[in-house]
């Protein structure tokens, strides 16, 4: 397995853990944002990785990233989940498509890159199902970014 793919799947694992980490709403950013470290320093023991592992900083920054702009990633999700309210997305599939909805909104990570890895964490921690509900979601983001690129010219 990549490095990436390993920090991508630490990163939903943490996201998913922070799901559970009660806070006021808001403080939610200010709590998640204290909360993080321990939590990935805890999934990385679990794995046996070492502090030097390279693919930590990588997972570092997609947490905190995502964190920061939780607010409207969330937004583009919800907007391209037809039917589906965040709350009633599994928590599993929410933080794949956060995580990836980070990286499709502010990297310069090929969409299609996004798209696949999302899809290969949630075959191996979700559902086939998980899948194709996150592709049909993350593709819906591409297009609209693709459209907004092209109207901003």
């Amino acid at each position: 397995m990549g490095l990436r793919r390993k920090a991508r799947e630490l990163a939903v694992q943490a996201m998913y853990a922070l799901d559970y980490t009660e806070s006021e709403s808001e403080y939610r950013e200010f709590t998640l944002l204290n909360t993080y470290p321990s939590i990935l320093q805890a999934i990385a023991e679990q794995e046996e990785l070492k502090p030097d592992n390279p693919s930590l900083p990588f997972a570092e920054e997609l947490i905190r990233n995502t964190i920061i702009h939780l607010e409207e990633i969330e937004k583009r999700i919800a907007a391209h989940s037809d039917n589906w309210s965040l709350q009633r997305i599994i928590s599993l599939d929410r933080n794949i498509l956060r995580v990836a909805g980070y990286e499709m909104l502010f990297t310069d990570t090929p969409a299609g890159v996004i798209i696949n890895e999302a899809i290969e964490i949630a075959k191996k921690y979700s559902s086939e199902s998980s899948g194709k509900f996150i592709n049909g979601v993350l593709d819906a983001v591409k297009h609209e970014l693709e459209l907004e690129r092209q109207l901003s010219g």
